[in-house]
């Protein structure tokens, strides 16, 4: 029987050639190269993202080469046939190495190499992939094969390929963190820190298309004031803007690999001095009370000065600072968060947390949590009275109260940036970890200054009406601003990722409603076991609302048409060609959860004024959207020294020089602008 199973098996082996229903086809070999079709998953689901890549494994002394094969050879290519609903994005390429063949200079992989595609699925299918490569050594040998996976549907489950994919991410270029700028003459200068051009053994630039510098032509590099500088060779008629991967091996030995774009003009500026970095902060994180994204945590301070009106001056000073407290540890974790991702290659910026549909959907429970306690669907703290609080102020409840009130203010005004706010973020990113947390405290002091400043001043807190039933009354009323704010983020969930999200987070605020309101129940029974079954109901009914949250990051919806018209979607490559061509061009890059940027959108965009002015004078209209994560738009952010949005440039047209508008805009200073 064993024997029977065994012919079987090869027979269909021998049938189907190429055909593998695990994760990784047959393979193609020569003497020279084998290589196979892999995938990091062995069954799919609809809707789910997976990868497939061709693997080479090099024999001893031949290589093959990257998407610029530099002064000689050619790149692998992968052509994809894919059941109907199936789409394959492009190749991310591993960052490659310099490989000297005699005078000339090549980009490429030796040993092994994984060339990954992201594909995205409506369920399972037989994917296949017609590839050709080149390797050389002595001599140079074009080979091809064909290869097969049958993948089918199924709950998704890492395959036993899946740690390729894992290595191949750790060699895949990082987004640089630091702007760069191309002079006419071929200096590129990079803005790095202090700290990484200290470290610096040797540096190099690979571009990312061909006829772009000489590769073979020496590359000095130094540091100076402003950065990095290498000195590259233009190829003939090459005018900027110039993209591809810097490689800079520091005094350990280690080589770190970064995407860099670098426009034209001269060479970048220096950091940001950190007194002024400082002062940036502190005053981008003092304006920041005045943005909308604040508004809605205005509630929970109202509430706050409320209270303070019927304590000691001790008291208040107490809640000022827990207030405080939770403010500054909030804003120094996220730059903590913000340089941990970007030191594991992710292109993190401000606001990074509002691109996860995830993020989004637990802080749309948490508003709408907060706002059934405000309704007082239920209560927490203050022994569930307000008409306590005097009393209760120096309780650890309530200090613990006023800390989340300041982490609650900061998650929510992230999606702002305000005015002074771009330039710290980027000298903080750009330097050392000290000075990261430094910058990122002095904006938590800027933003909680104002409510400290309050409670520290007897006469202020004095002026305050008295506490009495009239605070009830408040805090019910209050409730409305977290109820608006949940709404709006199921909104920007819309935008991410479809309706399905929309479904998913309204059965989250289902759940979260019905364990209010069983815990509220359970608040009013004095009985033990049912002020016990109740808590338990409640407890599990915020469970489910969580887990459904947390399964919000679905595949975004299709890619909508900009209701804005004329207005195209941003690409570098886009915009290269209107400049190229001479047109002037308006770039707006927004996301769905920057209220600053819809607000500005409304008020200075959309008026007919400014679309007519636009079509007056030929104006391209780009728009950028940041909703979801996009590596282009954080490149373009970074080389205008910004790690948030919005950002609004002009560029006049004729290559003369651009200009960044306020972040904060008006119908007026953008019809200037075109002037």
């Amino acid at each position: 029987m064993a024997r029977m199973v065994w012919f079987l098996g090869l027979l269909a082996a021998l049938c189907l050639p190429g055909l593998a229903r695990a994760a990784e086809s047959k393979a193609v070999a020569s003497p020279r190269a084998t290589a196979t079709l892999v995938s990091d998953t062995d069954a799919i689901a609809a809707g789910q993202k997976f990868r497939v890549g061709l693997l080479l494994r090099l024999a001893p002394g031949w290589h093959t080469y990257w998407r610029n094969p530099g002064d000689a050879g050619v790149p692998a290519e992968l052509a994809f046939t894919l059941p109907e609903g199936m789409s394959a994005g492009p190749v991310v390429w591993p960052a490659p190495a310099r490989q000297p063949e005699g005078d000339l200079m090549t980009y490429g992989y030796s040993g092994e190499v994984l060339l990954p595609v992201t594909i995205t699925a409506s369920g399972g299918g037989l994917v296949r992939l017609h590839a050709s490569w080149l390797v050389c050594s002595n001599i140079c040998v074009p080979e091809e094969g064909d290869f097969a996976l049958d993948l089918p549907a199924g709950t998704p489950a890492p395959s036993t390929q899946a740690a390729l994919f894992a290595a191949g991410d750790a060699r895949t270029p990082r987004p640089s963190p630091w702007p760069a700028r191309l002079a006419p003459d071929g200096t590129l200068t990079v803005a790095t820190s202090d700290a990484t051009a200290s470290a610096v053994r040797d540096a190099w630039f690979m571009p990312a298309d061909a006829d772009s510098i000489a590769p073979s032509a020496p590359q000095p590099f130094e540091i100076s004031g402003t950065g990095l500088v290498l000195r590259l060779k233009l190829a003939a008629g090459r005018k900027p803007p110039l993209s591809g991967v810097l490689a800079i091996a520091d005094r350990s030995g280690q080589t770190s690999f970064y995407d860099v774009t670098a426009p034209d003009g001269p060479p970048a500026a220096s950091a940001t001095p950190l007194l002024e970095a400082l002062a940036f902060a502190f005053l981008g994180g003092l304006i920041l009370n005045l943005m909308p994204c604040v508004f809605p945590v205005l509630a929970l301070k109202a509430v706050g000065l409320a209270r303070l009106s019927g304590a000691e001056r001790s008291h208040a000073r107490a809640h000022a600072g827990a207030y405080a407290a939770g403010v500054i540890v909030t804003f120094v974790a996220l730059g903590g968060a913000l340089l941990a991702l970007r030191a594991g290659g992710e292109a993190a910026g401000w606001g990074f947390q509002f691109q996860s549909p995830v993020f989004v959907g637990l802080m749309a429970l948490l508003l709408f949590g907060v706002g059934l306690n405000l309704s007082g669907v239920y209560r927490l703290g203050f022994g569930g009275t307000l008409a306590g609080a005097g009393q209760s102020l120096a309780g650890r409840a309530g200090l613990a109260g006023s800390f989340f009130a300041g982490l609650l203010a900061v998650l929510v005004a992230t999606p702002c940036t305000a005015p002074f706010m771009a330039p710290a973020i980027a000298a903080a990113l750009a330097a050392s970890p000290a000075v990261t947390v430094a910058v990122f405290a002095a904006m938590g002091v800027g933003l909680a200054a104002p409510y400290a400043l309050l409670a520290g001043l007897p006469a202020l807190t004095r002026a305050l009406p008295r506490p009495g039933a009239w605070m009830e009354v408040l805090r019910q009323a209050l409730a409305f601003p977290m109820y608006a704010a949940s709404l709006w983020l199921i909104w920007v969930l819309s935008q991410q990722s479809g309706p399905l999200a929309v479904l998913l987070s309204g059965a989250g605020l289902l759940l979260l409603g019905l364990s209010g309101w069983l815990l509220g129940l359970s608040q009013s029974y004095p009985a033990s076991k049912l002020r016990h079954a109740g808590t338990g109901l409640s407890i599990a009914a915020l469970v489910a609302a969580v887990i459904l949250a947390a399964g919000l990051d679905v595949a975004p919806p299709p890619a909508a048409a900009e209701a804005e018209s004329g207005a195209e979607s941003f690409t570098a490559a886009r915009l290269a060609a209107l400049r190229e061509a001479g047109r002037p061009v308006f770039v707006n890059m927004t996301a769905a959860w920057c209220v600053t940027c819809l607000v500005n959108e409304r008020v200075a965009l959309a008026p007919e004024a400014v679309r007519s002015a636009f079509a007056a004078h030929g104006v391209a209209y780009l728009k950028g959207d940041w909703t979801r994560q996009n590596p282009e738009i954080t490149a373009f952010l970074r080389e205008h020294a910004r790690d948030g949005v919005p950002l609004y440039v002009m560029y006049p047209g004729g290559h003369r020089a651009e200009q960044i508008l306020p972040q904060i805009l008006t119908e007026g200073t953008v019809l200037a602008a075109l002037k």
